[in-house]
């Protein structure tokens, strides 16, 4: 557990071990999934389109997540 203090209030966090930690993390890997479950039932024109562009997207969001040191 971390405690941070800010302006005289003392704040305790969870320590974070890995990005995968992350709350953000775990939504964009959330919504990624959804994403895809969402597209693989289109046609397959959208599909190849924009369905394509949609999932890759989604999927950048959790790749892009910074590792905390």
């Amino acid at each position: 557990m971390v405690i941070c203090h800010l302006g005289g209030m003392e704040m305790k966090k969870n320590k974070i071990e890995s990005f995968e930690d992350l709350d953000v993390y775990r939504l964009a890997e959330e919504l990624s999934d959804r994403i895809w479950d969402i597209v693989s039932n289109w046609p397959n024109f959208p599909q190849n389109t924009l369905g394509y562009q949609l999932v890759k997207s989604a999927d950048s969001i959790g790749a892009n997540t910074c590792p905390v040191k």
